[in-house]
């Protein structure tokens, strides 16, 4: 569960720590008291998109840490695959700077957002006073009723059979294009082999080629270069011009003399020894390099046809020559498969109704758990209805099969009637703001027992509803906190009664500043806070018995 919220330098909350506890926890305040800055911060917290808006006049940073007691099982094993250490509790914290760049940790070690929003998707789920509105849009109702019937393992099924027949499809399909389309594809890939296959494109030919083109084009310079170092290694071939091998020769001579008169002259007199034959074994291997470079007079023509031809190829298909070999593969595969595809037509169309049936029969078993999982949620839904004063309700699900897709075979809408004698019809046409909070309410309230999460938080979700239907909201949201906890925002005083434990949000101007404060209220502070709800800034003996009533009622 959701332990404490600590909170520094966020919108107009300087600094705050909450602490909440197991059960019901109610929050309440004036409208604009900062009561949507707890649900940004816990949004923050949980790694979603945050901006730098978030951050309060003046500072450099906002920082939010939250503590989760007692961590569900799934969320230890996703911490354990993230790379973090697993405890019982866990530590979250999220810095959001003045130019709206941030960073997260998870018990102490950083980590990325989205790694946050992994490991946190376990903790707990936030439901807005604008979610009662997605109960109108009937693409929803398919997802709210899977949740319901929890069929992920049937889904996971029947999703993984649907992949092998469309990826079959998409095969007979390309084999099934019509004849002259094929035969023009089967034209098309010929001509480009044929064009490939007619440049005779090796690969790394085209390097050498350059390479031994700039070797022609500088073969001058180049012989020159070399003749010069060797004339000055080897000297001339009439002797007129000794060579540094010769001089080094010499020099050998006169030092090894002198070396066996003085033996600490013989380490220099081998220096000089390696070098004399270093300078021989080089002039050497210039005279061999003299011979490399001689070459036809035709040979550049030819290089340079070559070349011209494997550019206007490139130029042609905008690739480079091992892009162009491997597209010559790809392109002999493709025209195989064409040659071949009477043979392969058949194979699919078998292989096709194999999967078919065996999608089918996952889809159906599909269908039956949502039919059976409405027929469950329907009682629940009806029960919790009634509770919520909202009597004589009927709950009906329209239901067609179709065609296999994605998501099944099912199209389903959720329709309602109000009134005894109605027949059901969409919610988006019967449903007022009030109901459609009932309702969600009843949903969520359906669900809670089959969700894992153990912290739900409820932001508004009784606007539009007031009076009897009120404190039975405030009736089912504690009895739903038997089994989770429950954070609840509410400017209605008939929820706030049956908190286990209320925070009053209190907005405050000093010195020209806005600052939040967050109390957690002891019973006179409930009392007093219940009253104002009820009658206003001004608190009456009648408007403090009227909250002890609602307090004692609740109880």
């Amino acid at each position: 569960m959701l332990a404490s919220l600590k909170i520094e330098n966020v919108a107009v909350i300087e600094k705050a720590e909450v602490n909440f506890t197991p059960g019901f926890n109610v929050l309440t305040g004036e409208t604009g008291a900062g009561k949507s800055i707890l649900i940004d911060s816990i949004n923050a917290i949980l790694g979603n998109r945050t901006s730098r808006e978030l951050v309060r006049s003046g500072a450099q940073k906002a920082c939010i840490w939250a503590t989760f007691e007692s961590i569900p099982a799934s969320v230890k094993k996703q911490l354990e695959k993230c790379g973090y250490e697993v405890t019982d509790d866990l530590l979250l914290y999220r810095e959001i700077n003045a130019e709206g760049k941030g960073s997260c940790r998870v018990n102490g070690m950083p980590a990325t957002a989205a790694v946050v929003r992994d490991i946190s998707s376990g903790l707990l789920s936030i439901h807005g006073q604008h979610d009662s509105q997605s109960l109108t849009n009937p693409a929803l109702h398919l997802g709210l009723l899977d949740q319901y019937a929890q069929n992920r393992d049937l889904f996971a099924e029947y999703y993984r059979r649907y992949r092998e027949l469309v990826t079959v499809k998409r095969q007979l399909d390309a084999l099934n294009a019509s004849e002259s389309d094929k035969q023009r594809r089967i034209e098309a890939l010929t001509a480009e082999i044929d064009t490939i296959d007619a440049a005779a494109l090796q690969p790394g030919e085209e390097k050498t080629l350059q390479e031994r083109k700039n070797v022609i084009t500088h073969a001058q310079s180049i012989l020159a270069g070399i003749t010069a170092a060797h004339l000055a290694l080897a000297g001339d071939e009439d002797g007129e011009q000794a060579g540094a091998a010769d001089l080094l020769g010499g020099a050998v001579d006169g030092l090894q003399n002198s070396a066996r008169l003085d033996e600490s002259l013989t380490a220099m007199s081998e220096r000089l020894n390696d070098l004399y034959y270093s300078a021989r074994e080089l002039a050497t291997d210039l005279a061999d390099r003299l011979d490399a470079y001689g070459f036809d007079a035709g040979e550049l023509d030819q290089i340079e046809t070559r070349l011209d031809t494997i550019y206007r190829i490139k130029q042609k298909f905008g690739m480079e020559v091992d892009e162009l070999l491997a597209r010559r593969e790809a392109a002999a595969a493709e025209l195989e498969t064409f040659q071949s595809s009477g043979q392969k037509i058949a194979e699919l169309k078998a292989q096709m109704q194999t999967l078919y049936a065996a999608a089918k029969e996952a889809a159906e078993k599909l269908t039956q758990s949502r039919l059976k999982g409405f027929a469950a949620m329907n009682k629940e839904m009806k029960a919790a209805l009634e509770f919520l004063n909202m009597p004589g309700i009927r709950f009906a699900l329209k239901h067609t099969r179709g065609p296999l897709s994605s998501h099944g075979q099912d199209t389903v809408e959720f329709l309602i009637s109000t009134n005894p004698g109605e027949e059901p019809k969409p919610l988006a046409k019967i449903a007022s703001g009030g109901e459609l909070s009932r309702i969600m309410l009843a949903f969520k309230s359906a669900l809670a027992d089959r969700d894992a999460l153990p912290t739900v938080i409820y932001d508004e979700i009784d606007t539009g509803v007031s009076g009897l239907a009120a404190g039975r909201i405030g009736q089912l949201l504690h009895q739903t906190a038997r089994g989770h906890q429950v954070l609840c925002i509410t400017h209605t005083p008939q929820v706030a009664a049956f908190a286990d434990n209320q925070l009053l949000i209190q907005k405050n101007v000093r010195k020209d500043r806005t600052f939040t404060e967050i109390h957690t209220l002891d019973m006179d502070g409930r009392v007093e806070v219940l009253a104002r709800m009820i009658s206003g800034d001004k608190v009456s003996e009648l408007s403090l018995a009227s909250a002890r009533e609602l307090i004692e009622k609740s109880k």
